[in-house]
């Protein structure tokens, strides 16, 4: 919130206004814009990491459109239908009120005091990688999947196509990315989108989770003020540590790292799912030479972090089980009632043996 209204934590040297202004998530069109209960991330996903010290660290924050929580589910299901006694007797706690506790968050953004609002879960389309997810998430909340094109903007209203004609809708969970969120607003050319949405959004005629210009917060770059932001503006230490980071904008760390560069894992800032990645341990001499001369065409664009020897876990591989490297991802729920955290996440593995790179 501060970041789009007062931005008093750039006012005060916490942060360096360049970082905010550089970010390509930081979305001016969202400066001093009302959201209801100022709950911008209704729905998390914070990746963990266990050192081989057995250290946890915080690995990434995931605040726009967290997937994976389908994968939970199923998981945990899956795992109750094959053992059906293991969880019970090791007193594990259940996951499955995942979706009653955000279908109930849902409901209460509801900007139309009415017992049965019209929530939608708005997806990309079938060819999005986490299309099972948006299908699973919707049946088991009882909600209409729903695509752009089934949506249409009225008098700043948001309203569903329907066999009986249009339905307002109230509340959006949108897992369509900011810039193809309204082609009136952002990128012009997305049909994936709802023409007008941004303005009903603006009018309170309907709520939208996550809320949008969220990525702003979890950009790699702004990962490295994460335990700042806690002390400034909660007066309090965090609990869990971050990994070391270097930020290549800066040019003595970014000298460090260019000497150092076999213990380091290279990150393009808006990257995800190992993409853009260069691990320096497993990298031949012209692709670090290649990478560098990227960096140094906009530094601002990439972090550093020691290779961290990530925790393993038993998994089932051609036959047998074999060790792999794993990271969890938790997941917490915030709505006007509070924040939940739920007792489980999902486990993300590298599949192939002695990879570093985990990915859902």
């Amino acid at each position: 919130k501060d970041i789009y209204s007062n931005q008093f934590i750039i006012k005060d040297g916490v942060i360096p206004a360049e970082m905010i202004y550089s970010c390509p998530h930081y979305l001016r069109e969202m400066h001093n814009f009302p959201i209801p209960y100022d709950i911008y991330v209704h729905i998390s996903g914070i990746d963990l990491i266990r050192n081989s010290d057995g250290s946890f660290y915080i690995l990434e924050d995931n605040l726009r459109t967290p997937s994976g929580v389908s994968y939970m589910l199923e998981n945990r299901e899956i795992t109750k239908r094959i053992f059906p006694y293991l969880l019970p007797q090791s007193n594990v706690r259940s996951v499955t009120e995942y979706p009653t506790i955000l279908h109930r968050n849902l409901v209460s953004l509801s900007p139309r005091q009415t017992a049965n609002p019209t929530i939608v879960l708005l997806t990309p389309g079938i060819y999005n990688s986490a299309y099972f997810e948006h299908t699973t998430l919707a049946r088991l909340m009882g909600v209409e999947l729903v695509e752009g094109s089934d949506l249409v903007v009225d008098n700043h209203r948001v309203f569903m196509k329907t066999t009986g004609g249009l339905k307002q809708v109230d509340v959006i969970y949108r897992r369509v990315d900011d810039e193809f969120l309204d082609p009136l607003v952002f990128d012009p050319g997305s049909l994936l989108g709802v023409a007008g949405i941004m303005s009903a959004y603006r009018k309170g005629n309907v709520a939208i989770v996550n809320a949008v210009g969220n990525g702003v917060a979890d950009d790699k770059a702004i990962y490295t003020f994460v335990p700042a932001m806690i002390r400034y503006y909660l007066n309090e230490e965090p609990l869990l540590k971050n990994v070391p980071t270097y930020q290549l904008g800066k040019d003595e760390e970014r000298e460090h790292v260019f000497k150092n560069i076999e213990s380091m894992v290279i990150k393009k800032t808006n990257e995800s799912g190992g993409y853009g990645m260069l691990m320096g341990s497993a990298a031949s001499e012209e692709e670090i030479m290649k990478y560098k001369a990227e960096v140094l065409q906009d530094p601002r664009q990439f972090i550093a972090q020691p290779i961290i020897s990530l925790s393993s876990a038993p998994c089932y591989m051609n036959g047998k089980l074999q060790p792999r490297r794993v990271d969890l991802r938790p997941y917490a729920l915030y709505g006007p009632g509070g924040i939940e955290i739920v007792p489980g996440g999902l486990t993300r593995v590298a599949l192939r043996e002695g990879s570093l790179v985990v990915n859902s």
